[in-house]
Order: C-alpha cells, then sequence, then structure tokens
C-alpha cells in the first residue's frame, strides 16, 4: 500500500494534470486482463470500456444506441441484422499500422474479433454470447451482418457486451496472450501504462470518434489513473483525503461512517462529497427446491408463510442502511422492463400465522421446520428471517457453508432452500425468467428451483417470438406473475447502485449493469 501512495505522490507532484483532469479510482480487486474477451468481472469490463468499443452501446436507461454502427436493420423474421458502420473510427495508434500508425474499422475487423470469441484455442469466456448466431460475416467495406438460429429480441442487449468489442487483427496476432497488457481498441481513452498491483493508467484518444449533445469531442478528461489498494477501509481513507475522485458500492467497514442508519450522507461529508444511487440488474433471493421431498419445502402454504412472515423494508434499513429495494414484486428486478412492484409480497405476519396453522392442521406436523443454507456474508440476513419467521410458528434453522460448496450444492440439487442472487447477463427480463423455464433445469442450466408451469413455458416461447417490445415487456410480467403464484423463491432486495464522489466531479453515471462510463465526466 506504501508503494502503491508513493508511486500515487511522485505522480501527482511531476504532473500537474492529477489535480484536474485525471479521474483516479482504485480496483481492490484487481484486473486480470484489458482483453475484453476476457472481460468476464466487473474490473476487467470497467478498464476494457474505456478501451474498446461495439457495434452498439447501452445508455443508463438501458435503451440500445448507435456506437462503431450508426444504424442496423432487422429482417422481418427477426433473424438477420445489417449493421452500417461508420468511417470516421480509428483504432488507436499503434507502430503495426504502419506509416499511419492508425486505421480505420472495417466490418472486416467484426468478422475476425467474432471469430476469435468462438475460438476454442483464445477460450474466451464470452463465447457464449454467440450461441444463438448461426452465421456472420462482412458485406463489403461498410456492412456487416449476423444471422441467429432463431429469434432473440434480446441480442442487441447482448452486443452491447464488451466481449463483443472490435480488435485489430495484426496487433492480436502479433502479441498473441500477451494482447491482456498491450490492448490496442477505438475507445475513448488509449493504453499508456501498466504496472500490475500498483497502477494503471490511461491517456485521452485524440481521434475518438463521439461528440456531445453541442458537438464537442469526447472525451473530457485527459486520463484515468487506477490503483489497486486490497484493502476496502484503505480505499475509503484515500478518498476522504481527496487521492481518488470515486468509491462505488457499500462496505461494511466504512457504512456507518459515511451513511445515516436510513440511507443518507452524513453531515460531515456533505460539502466535499456526492452520493448517487439507483437500481442495479441484481435480484437477491431464497430459493425452494421443488423437487425435495421435505413436506415443508413442497407447501405452498409455507411457501408463501415465509415470504409473507418477514418486513423487508425494516431489514434493508437495519442490514443495508437503506441500500438496496425491498422486494415485494416479482423476480425481475427494479429498473429493467417487466419489472412490476404489485405482482409479490408484502409483510403480513398475521396473514403469514394462519397459513402455518393452516399446514399444521393439514399434515399433522406441530413443529414445522425449514433450513436456511447460505454463506458467511449473508448470515446476518438469514438470522433476521430467522427471528421473524420463529415469531409466526415456523422454525428454522441455519447452515452455513463456503460460497463454492453452495454452489456446488444448489447445482445438483442437494439443498431445499438456500440464499442465492442472480445479476443480469445482458439486460433483459428473459434472462431472469430463464431460470424458470422447464428445459433449463439444473445442473444443464439455470433452474435451480426446479420450477415447472406449463402456461409460463408457453408465453416463455412466445416471447422469443415476439418483436413488439410493449407486448414482450407485457409477457414478461406475465411469467413473473406466474412463478410469484407458486412462491418457489423469496425475493429479499433488489440491489442498487451507490457511489461517492468528489464535488469537483461531474457527469458520472453508472447505469444498471453496473458499467463505468468515463467519457462525458468532467473534472473542475
Amino acid at each position: 500500500m506504501l508503494l502503491a501512495l508513493s508511486i500515487l505522490s511522485c505522480d501527482n507532484s511531476k504532473n500537474k494534470l492529477s489535480n484536474s483532469s485525471v479521474f483516479r479510482y482504485n480496483e481492490h480487486k484487481n484486473i486480470g486482463s484489458l482483453d475484453p474477451a476476457f472481460s468476464k468481472d466487473i474490473a476487467d469490463i470497467w478498464a476494457t470500456n474505456q478501451l474498446f468499443n461495439g457495434l452498439v452501446q447501452m445508455d443508463e436507461n438501458l435503451n440500445v444506441l448507435p456506437c462503431i454502427a450508426k444504424s442496423w436493420t432487422i429482417s422481418e423474421d427477426a433473424l438477420t441484422y445489417a449493421f452500417v458502420l461508420r468511417d470516421d473510427v480509428y483504432f488507436h495508434k499503434h507502430k503495426l499500422f504502419g506509416s499511419d500508425s492508425t486505421r480505420t474499422v472495417k466490418p472486416a475487423d467484426f468478422e475476425y474479433s467474432f471469430n476469435r470469441l468462438r475460438d476454442k484455442q483464445v477460450a474466451s469466456p464470452g463465447g457464449w454470447v454467440l450461441n444463438k448466431v448461426h452465421s456472420f460475416n462482412a458485406i463489403n467495406d461498410s456492412v456487416f451482418k449476423i444471422t441467429l438460429k432463431q429469434p432473440f429480441p434480446a441480442f442487441l442487449g447482448l452486443l452491447t457486451m464488451k466481449y463483443c468489442s472490435v480488435v485489430p487483427k495484426e496487433v492480436v496476432e502479433h502479441y498473441g496472450n500477451d494482447f491482456r497488457s498491450h490492448p490496442i481498441g477505438t475507445g475513448p481513452f488509449k493504453f499508456k501504462r501498466w504496472e500490475e498491483n500498483i497502477k494503471l493508467v490511461f491517456r485521452k484518444h485524440h481521434n475518438y470518434f463521439e461528440t456531445d449533445s453541442k458537438g464537442i469531442p469526447l472525451p473530457y478528461l485527459e486520463a484515468i489513473a487506477i490503483t489497486f489498494l486490497p484493502d476496502k477501509q484503505s480505499e475509503f481513507l484515500q478518498f476522504t483525503q481527496g487521492n481518488i475522485d470515486f468509491v462505488c458500492a457499500l462496505d461494511a467497514s466504512y457504512k456507518d461512517e459515511i451513511l445515516t442508519a436510513d440511507g443518507n450522507l452524513q453531515k460531515r461529508y456533505k460539502d466535499n462529497v456526492n452520493m448517487t444511487r439507483g437500481p442495479y440488474l441484481n435480484t437477491e433471493y431464497l430459493a425452494f427446491y421443488m423437487d425435495s421431498e421435505v413436506p415443508e419445502i413442497q407447501s405452498e402454504l409455507l411457501r408463501k408463510a415465509t415470504n409473507y412472515g418477514f418486513d423487508r423494508k425494516k431489514m434493508m434499513i437495519y442490514l443495508r442502511n437503506g441500500v438496496g429495494i425491498p422486494a415485494n414484486g416479482g423476480f425481475i428486478p427494479k429498473g429493467l422492463p417487466g419489472y412490476n412492484a404489485s405482482i409479490g409480497f408484502t409483510y403480513q405476519p398475521e396473514k403469514a400465522r394462519q397459513l402455518v396453522k393452516q399446514f399444521k392442521n393439514e399434515t399433522g406436523d406441530p413443529t414445522p421446520k425449514i433450513t436456511i443454507t447460505t454463506t458467511g456474508n449473508y448470515l446476518s440476513f438469514s438470522e433476521y428471517i430467522q427471528r421473524e419467521l420463529e415469531k409466526i410458528g415456523l422454525q428454522v434453522a441455519i447452515n452455513v457453508i463456503p460460497g463454492a460448496a453452495l454452489k456446488e450444492a444448489k447445482a445438483n440439487g442437494k439443498l431445499d432452500l438456500f440464499r442465492a442472487s442472480w445479476v443480469a447477463d445482458y439486460p433483459d427480463a428473459e434472462n431472469y425468467l430463464s431460470l424458470y423455464y422447464s428445459k433449463n433445469f439444473a445442473p444443464n442450466g439455470p433452474n435451480y428451483t426446479h420450477f415447472r408451469d406449463e402456461q409460463f413455458d408457453k408465453l416463455y416461447e412466445q416471447a422469443f417470438t415476439e418483436t413488439n417490445n410493449k407486448h414482450r415487456v407485457s409477457l414478461y410480467t406475465k411469467m413473473d406473475s406466474l412463478v410469484m403464484a407458486k412462491a418457489p423463491i423469496v425475493p429479499l432486495f433488489y440491489d442498487e447502485v451507490i457511489y461517492f464522489t468528489r464535488k469537483q466531479l461531474n457527469g458520472l453515471k453508472l447505469n444498471p449493469t453496473y458499467v463505468l462510463d468515463l467519457k462525458q465526466v468532467k473534472k473542475n
């Protein structure tokens, strides 16, 4: 840590840009690769998002917008996408491009980049994004065509992922595996220097193609400086001292220091710090294994009693300082089209008691009991639910196991009731609803509850061929309602993006997919 701070201090003294036009943040989880084909973790995605572009991009409201593709058309059968590329998108300068040190992006570059995603020798974790793609090819010097195996309305959203970024063949093949630390893209910033585990620096790409609404070239910043302090408390200390500009998420080590119990900024920080929060596409929940032979798990009465039996709002205030949205809707999180706040469960303890009493009368079991399996990180949530459910007559045991063991056990149907979360792979409600499609039973798919419903399956399959967005969203809400009617899960809360910035910073926006976009950020 001392070494990292020393280097940061040295840079500050030599380069006045550090105080005026450099965005500084810390990445405590480190960065594994700057190759977009390996942008699996948030830390890598944040970095590669500054360096690379794809055909399309997503704004903070989850709208898919043009990027390198200035326009596109979709065939009537929803299988063929034809993208028309801009002619003013340049790769970052590199000697391998020859005398001009750069060149424009062509459709053939996307053909190469997508083939690389599929290449088993490359072994990109992002190859799955092309699973529904039949073929792709460069039609000419301006059009790139993609043909799907079946209609898939969420496909444009998939293309916004960093996996689908364009990379230059000559540079990638020159560096091979070392492209991870010698990245050349088209993004608003270009790679400058990386001292692994210490510091990473990007500089402004002066030939970047995007402008703001007034026609001013982007980005505004001159540079990005990333440090790698592994301790969240040290990171927060650096933020309070003004050495970094941005802290994201709320860590237990400092949540009470910066936030009041009801989630507001503490008075002592209001003059120097701004707090921003909004929906994050992550649903935290408990899941019942519907094929369990345990009577309590099989009982819809007790599954609903569990949902009615605790106050989610109070839970969020006590355990998360109010950060997070109590999940009184369905499985689709707030912020995603298809979300409906009225289809879930509210806190109704008397109704929960009646359901438990009805179960006891019908089964003759005077002491029904369930066991929640969780990890240590979520023990406090399980203990809160345990205390509340025991008040309605339902005994609750808690089984704490390591994360890896829980992941394996839930995939193989070894747990009757377990804590889980689902973060969107891509911003479409179909991604959430796939967890309840009967053909996706774990371990061969993400249906960990083994929920099955014939009507749900029909609507799920219908949604793939529905090209009208409004109608498709209506189908999503209906499916979510069908799931909640049988209560195979207990939604706990929908997560929120929360971040803190120095007052000098303007224009920073994080969308619900939790992607850091710095091209329109200014520093006063």
